[in-house]
């Protein structure tokens, strides 16, 4: 196995190059974008949903056809939220069929993990759990996790309410390796967070801004476009605060809850369905807005990281100005 270029805990448990996730995201996550990530020596993950409803494939074609793509590792996204049965079972159907193909890191989310670590441990392969703060770092730990994707203040998707140095010294006493998730898009936020102490780093926004995600133009130039204070947090996509662009359209529609969906998502036996229900909804409505060229929607995911995005790349340009600013610190 040759030595990474950047030589971290991450990079040596997973064999890999450069310590950078292309992380899961619904609806960009295409197979295209996964291989080109994992090509350039870092790690793409599969968002299963993505994979299937968005870009039409076969779960266990569209993981055949990545491998065309690259021979080098991927993983993959399991969200274990509590919810419905049906989709427990497809959930764990689709990681039997990722361990099948050989995916061997797994990154879980939204609920316990202690049955998915079971599954890959029994093969030999690695999970990561996301965190937002040392209470949910702990209950992964116990459930038999390798890592933590530390979610702070500035990522996409379900932001954590930490910034990056803080969440860090708050983790860094578990003694495991630490993924900086959230706030990087450029060469200077990944050296700073190999600075910190992380031993890698997840970026999804970033990688929506390349040549091989199949996003709309529209979202593209959207994110090139906005600043670190264009992204808020709406309630309207799962029922929780998740960040997006601040449009025209998000000011008409506005970013909270109405009364009756906020009172079933505070009880108890109203919660599961009420994000059922957001899901269900918003699994058009992304797919639409990310895909449409129109721009109409404007529905558009992104975390603080825009900031640091200026231009359509390609993901091997990408890292190689972020590996260079790493041996030129």
């Amino acid at each position: 196995m040759p030595q990474p270029l950047i030589d971290t805990p991450f990079t040596r448990a997973l064999g890999i190059q450069v310590p950078i996730i292309a992380g899961a995201m619904y609806p960009c996550s295409n197979p295209e974008l996964i291989a080109a990530a994992s090509a350039a020596g870092g790690i793409g993950i599969v968002q299963p949903i993505s994979l299937t409803y968005v870009h039409g494939y076969d779960f266990r074609e569209g993981l055949r056809y990545i491998k065309t793509l690259t021979a080098q590792p991927i993983g993959m996204n399991a969200l274990i939220e509590q919810s419905s049965r049906r989709y427990r079972d497809k959930m764990a159907r689709w990681i039997d069929i990722a361990l099948e193909e050989g995916v061997r890191f797994f990154v879980t989310s939204l609920g316990k993990p202690g049955w998915v670590v079971r599954r890959v441990h029994a093969v030999g392969g690695l999970v990561y759990h996301d965190a937002t703060e040392s209470k949910w770092a702990k209950k992964g730990l116990e459930e038999g996790v390798d890592g933590l994707i530390a979610v702070n203040d500035r990522a996409g998707g379900h932001a954590g309410t930490r910034s990056a140095r803080a969440l860090h010294d708050e983790l860094a006493v578990l003694n495991v390796p630490l993924i900086c998730a959230g706030g990087i898009g450029d060469a200077d936020g990944f050296v700073q967070a190999l600075r910190l102490g992380y031993a890698g780093v997840q970026m999804g926004t970033r990688f929506i801004a390349t040549r091989e995600c199949t996003a709309s133009a529209a979202y593209k130039a959207a994110i090139i476009a906005a600043q670190a204070q264009d992204i808020v947090h709406s309630e309207r996509i799962t029922g929780v605060p998740v960040a997006i662009i601040n449009t025209p359209y998000i000011t008409r529609t506005g970013l909270h809850a109405g009364p009756l969906a906020r009172w079933l998502l505070h009880s108890r036996r109203g919660k599961h369905l009420m994000r059922m229900i957001y899901a269900l909804k918003s699994l058009y409505q992304l797919k639409h807005a990310s895909l449409d060229a129109t721009g109409e929607k404007e529905y558009w995911q992104a975390g603080k990281s825009v900031a640091g995005i200026h231009a359509v790349e390609s993901v091997p340009a990408i890292f190689d100005r972020f590996v260079q600013a790493w041996q030129e610190k």
